[in-house]
This record gives structure tokens, sequence and C-alpha cells, in this order.
């Protein structure tokens, strides 16, 4: 049971995440005020390492457009089970026993369920009839698209056709059946449509070679360019209206990502926009009847969600029941219709779902039996998240987050500095598995959402400049280390670094360059010569330079085409690798033998370098895992390879001793064996 003393600290600690957006001056006072308050609170306890796997025993849940009906997918062994649970508090029952899904959608008419998974789509009665199941990918490059909103049941597909030696793109509506109706055949990839009521589309977006543009369709089917999106640009066409209007969310003509209207006349106005002036839209709520958007949330900093509209009040009553928590919102259609809200923290490994009532107010928590909610960690002992924000030593204001143990005196505590991937990403809100985990073993976890990072607005993003070698990007993880221990958060002497992909990209600058600040890395998929990374993978991983919004254009608006001399050139010149010979700090790389996004042939290259020169390090490699580990026992390798990696240098608790199958992975899986693994690996190598 909660105590009366934690549960004051709890209060106070809201009461300062959630105060209006501060001052420098005041952000410090701030983070002070929230270590002394995570400071007094009693220590957690070690928690098991799969407790930081986060469950997948629900992979997804939808409701039906009238509110009537929950459709859920739950894990079972290999696949998943596809359930529906009666909004009136019926008994759920077992539509399919067992299918590879991953997404759901429902019909317009809530008599169908569209179910998604990677090579897939399945269509499924709610009455148990079968439908179609029609293959996505290949070499028609098929996807679904959307829902039509147009039809009782249908769903828009986009697909290739080969042309002779060219290709054009396809939109079909396809229904339950597996009738199929051509709607639009063009030269040009595109990336979304808008239909109006009768089915037919009216406006549609798509890439053209270097860019991004909107186009009005007639009714002769010629096009009216009406918006030519900017590099970085993104565009996602939500509903028609009757006056000629389109809804969009994008950050089209602006900095943010908001929710738009675009009126017949082609004038572009904002609905909403983040009222604090920092994050991206990050999720809008569309009602499935009106397709109106109803809620807006964001989640760069502080989450929030906002009603927009005649749904103010119900947004606004639903969010007032879940202070301080992240809210994730579903409409059904009409002012009596059930909603569907899922609860979210970063203290909260597992999502919490309620159905709401808006004729009386009331809420009532569903998807709760212990099959599901299972072994999922207690709040009080994980470590709150708080958005923070520091001034670089050029001026900019640089984002983040920062993650405090309960009951640890942050001054004499181990500091981590956790770098994401991307680097077109961005550190949310919400949960995070592996800084919990490091949390929970007393580590204090910072969170830099440097510049070039995604989610605080266009800006933002290329307020990089390129600079993504040991320079301005760079800079900000590193400054922001050194302001935390400013601020007395740290200590100086247990400073490490992780990260995956390009975080763990960063890991390795940052151990090359900075060793008198990081005293240890361990890096995830790390590609070591970033030049040689982006050319390899423009021409031959698994992201190439494909149609939608051609990954190419990106990198080239970002400074970092690698295909371009120049650009290569700098990259390259700037690598840890060419400057393995600085190396002196220990290292553990974790990596994928069938990575479609680093190579593992330029890890294993990299590694072998520093072990010619007798640098320190470990590599662990999954023989056929991808960019990143999926199935259990190589997602607890990583686990408990980083901690003890960390333990070693930062002095962190012990960790605890590895299973049978933990042991067996690391013994066939560590290629390279540095001291601190000597132990578990077959032969020192």
């Amino acid at each position: 049971m909660t105590t009366f003393r934690s549960l004051c600290s709890t209060l106070a600690l809201c009461a300062l995440l959630l105060a209006p957006r501060a001052l420098p001056a005041q952000a410090t006072e701030n983070l002070r005020a929230v270590e002394a308050v995570q400071r007094a609170l009693p220590r957690a306890p070690r928690l098991p390492r799969t407790a930081f796997l986060e469950n997948r025993t629900l992979a997804a849940a939808q409701l039906s457009p009238t509110g009537d009906a929950v459709a859920y997918l739950r894990e079972q062994k290999d696949s998943r089970a596809l359930w529906l649970l009666p909004a009136n508090g019926g008994k759920a029952r077992a539509l399919v026993g067992s299918i590879q899904a991953e997404q759901l959608m429902w019909s317009r008419d809530g008599s169908w369920l569209f179910l998604r998974a990677s090579r897939v789509l399945s269509i499924v009665g709610i009455d148990g009839r079968t439908g179609v199941r029609v293959p996505l990918g290949g070499t028609e490059r098929r996807r679904v698209i959307k829902l039509d909103p147009s039809q009782p049941a249908a769903v828009l597909l986009g697909e290739r056709v080969r042309v002779g030696a060219g290709e054009r793109w396809r939109i079909v509506r396809m229904d339950a059946r597996g009738k199929r109706t051509l709607l639009r055949e063009d030269s040009h990839w595109i990336h979304d449509v808008a239909l109006d009521a009768q089915g037919r589309i009216v406006a549609l977006a798509r890439f053209e070679g270097d860019h991004d543009a909107l186009y009005r369709v007639r009714t002769d089917g010629a096009l009216h360019e009406v918006l030519r999106l900017r590099p970085m640009d993104r565009l996602d066409l939500l509903g028609t209206q009757a006056d000629g209007s389109l809804l969009m969310a994008g950050n089209s003509g602006g900095n943010f990502r908001r929710v738009m209207r675009l009126d017949a006349n082609d004038r572009l106005q904002t609905l909403h926009e983040d009222p604090r002036g920092e994050a991206d839209l990050d999720e809008v709520v569309i009602d499935p009847r009106t397709q109106q958007p109803l809620a807006a949330s964001y989640r760069s900093t502080v989450a929030a969600t906002y009603g927009i509209g005649d749904a103010q009040a119900v947004v606004a009553n639903i969010t007032r029941k879940f202070p301080g928590r992240d809210i994730s919102l579903q409409a059904g259609s009409g002012p009596s219709a059930r909603w569907l809200v899922s609860e979210r923290s970063a203290t909260l490994r597992d999502p919490r779902w309620y159905l709401y009532d808006p004729s009386n107010g009331s809420l009532r928590r569903i998807l709760d039996d212990p099959g599901i909610v299972a072994n999922s960690p207690p709040e009080s002992n994980l470590a709150r998240k708080l958005a923070i924000a520091y001034t670089a030593s050029d001026g900019q204001r640089v984002r983040g987050f920062l993650l405090l143990p309960p009951g640890v005196d942050a001054a004499h505590a181990p500091l981590v500095a956790q770098v994401h991937g991307g680097p077109i990403n961005h550190f949310r809100a919400g949960y995070d598995g592996t800084a919990q985990f490091l949390a929970n073993r007393g580590y204090v976890v910072f969170q830099s959402n440097f510049r070039g990072s995604t989610g605080h607005g266009r800006d933002y993003t290329f307020a990089s400049n390129g600079d993504y070698g040991n320079g301005r990007v760079q800079q900000d993880i590193v400054e922001g280390v050194r302001w935390l221990l400013a601020q007395g958060i740290g200590d100086a002497d247990r400073v490490g670094i992780v990260g995956h992909s390009f975080g763990g990209y960063s890991t390795l600058l940052g151990l090359t360059f900075q060793p008198e600040l990081f005293k240890v890395g361990v890096a995830g998929s790390p590609p070591a010569d970033l030049g040689w990374s982006m050319r390899w993978l423009l021409q031959v991983g698994d992201q190439g330079d494909l149609p939608d919004r051609s990954l190419k254009h990106t990198l080239a608006a970002l400074s970092l085409d690698a295909t371009e001399p120049a650009t290569y050139a700098r990259l390259h010149a700037q690598s840890p690798l060419v400057s393995a010979a600085k190396m002196r700090r220990p290292l553990l790389i974790i990596a994928g033998g069938a990575d479609r996004t680093v190579a593992i042939r330029a890890v294993v290259n990299y590694a072998a370098t520093l072990k010619a020169a007798k640098r320190p390090m470990t590599l662990l490699v999954e023989p056929n895992g991808g960019h990143s580990p999926v199935d259990p026992v190589p997602r607890e390798a990583y686990l408990f390879a980083m901690e003890t990696m960390l333990q070693q240098h930062l002095g962190g608790p012990v960790p605890e001793p590895p299973g049978q199958r933990l042991r067996a992975y690391l013994r066939q899986n560590l290629r390279m064996t540095g001291p601190e693994f000597a132990k578990y690996g077959a032969t020192p190598r």
C-alpha cells in the first residue's frame, strides 16, 4: 500500500512535472526540487531483468465504430488470438484462435476486422466468417494505405505495376470479400489519398522525385497542385468535408506538426497546435463517421492530450481523471458512444485500458485479467521521467528527459547518457524499458533529444546543419551531461554512454573523442563510419532509395547523403573507425548477423580494428538477428551484457547470474570477449 509520505511526494512531483514552461533558472530550480523529492522516496527493490522486457500479451486493441465492442490481439505462445469484448460488460469471446497479425482496423459498418501482419492482410467477420487473405509486400510492394471511410467494409491498397522497364502505381479498393476496384493509376508513388462520400478520390499526396506535393483531383481525373512540401515535411490526409475542405495532420507551411484544414479555396488553417509551443503532434483522434478531428496528443516533452471543437468537454473530463498521465483515445461515433482510453506513463510498462461513457462520465477498467497484466513492475519501483531543457554553448535550447531512481542521492550516483537511434527520431515521455532497467539498478539516465531530433518542430531538426560527426550534434549530448553534473546530478567519475544504431555511433564518438568524460560505452548495431554506412544503406540496405519520400532526398536535406563525395569525405574523416587508435575506454558492441540497416561486416571490421590495436572491447552477435533483438533470450542478453559492462566500470550492483539458456547464448555468440565476459565466453578470443 502507498504510504502517506510517498503519496505526498508523488503529488509534489506531479505538480513540478506539469508546471508551465519554465525559464532556464526556474527549470534548474525545478530539477533540484524533483531530485530532492525522488531522493526522499524509499529505495526501490531490484527487479529481475525480465520485468523490463515490455509485455506483449496485448498486442493491439481497437474500439468499434459505434463504440459497442473492443477487438484485441492477445499473445499465445508463437501466435496471437483475436478476441472481441462487448462494451456493455459481457464476456469476451475468441474470434480466431491463431493468427499472425500486428495491427487491426474495424470496417466502417463494424461487421469486419482487417488484420495486418508484415506480409499478409487477413479479413475476419465478427460473426466468425472468414474473409480473404491478401499478400503484402512482394514484387508489387502492396501495402495497406488506410480504411476506406466511404464504404461499409473496404480498405485502400497501394500497389506497384511493372510496365516494360518502368513502373506505375495503383490505388485499389478491396472489400471484405476480395472484390477489387481500381481507383487510380499514376506514374508517381502515391502515399495518401482522401475520398468523398461517394468513394471518389478527391485529393492525393505523392512523391515527385525530389519533393512531396498535395493535389486536388478533379472529376475528370486531372490534378491541381495545392501544396508543394519542403524536405522533411510530413502530411497525412485525415478526411474530407462536404464543403470541399480537407482535414490534415502535418507541418506544411509551419514549424510544428499540427492538425490543419485546407478550405475549398485552398487556404491553410491551423485547427490545433501544441499550446506549449514545444512539441509536434503525435496522435490525432478522428470521429469514425464524420471524420472530424476530436482530440490531439503531444508527447515530445510533457505528454498532454486536448479536445478539439465539440469534443473539448468530453476530452477534458477524461483527462481530469488521469492527472499527470499520458492518455491515448479512441472514439465511437455519436455523442453517446463510448470512448476507449489507454492510460500510459513512464512508470507503466503496460498500458491500462478503460471504457468511458460520456452519457454519465463513468469510467470502467477492462482487459485487466491476470493473464494480461501479470508481472508488470509496480510503479513505485520505477523512476519518474522529467522533461528537461538546457542551453548549449552556441545558445540553442536543447530538449531531453532525465530519469531519477527513487531513494538514490543523484549527486553520488553513476550517470548514463542514453542516445536515441535515427537520428531522425526522438525520445518520448512514455515508458522506456532500457532506461527503467538502468534506473532500477541505481543509474541516473539522461536522454538527450539533441538538435537534429524530430518531435520538436522542423526548425529543430534542421538546426543540426548536417553536423552529425564529432561536431555540433555530439556536443549537444556532451554539454547536456556536463550541465547535469554542474547541477549536482551524477558522479563525474562514473559516467557512461549507451545507445543503439545512431545511438551506438554516438557511443563510439563519445568514447573516442570525449574519453575524459565517458568511462565506458555500450553500442548496439553501431555504424562506425557513418559515411560508409549511409552509402551502403542507400545502395544495398533494406531502407534503400524507396519511392516513399525517398530516403536519399531526406538524407540530402539533412546533409547526410553519403553518395555525394564531399558529404562522404566529411563523415568518413570524423568517424570512430578512422580514429580507432584514439579509443582507450572499455566498449561492448552488440549486433545482429542479418542486420539490413547497419551492415554486420562493417561492425565486425571495426571490432577487428580495435582488437588488432589491443583495445578493450567485447563483441556479442546474434547470428540471425536483425537490427534490434526481438526474441526473449537475445533481448535479455542485451540487458545482461549492458548491466555487466556498466557494473564493472561504474560500480553499479552486481548483476543477477544468467540462467542456463542465457549462459548458453552468451557462450555461443560472444565473438570477441573482453575481461568483463571472460567467464561466459567459450574461450577468450
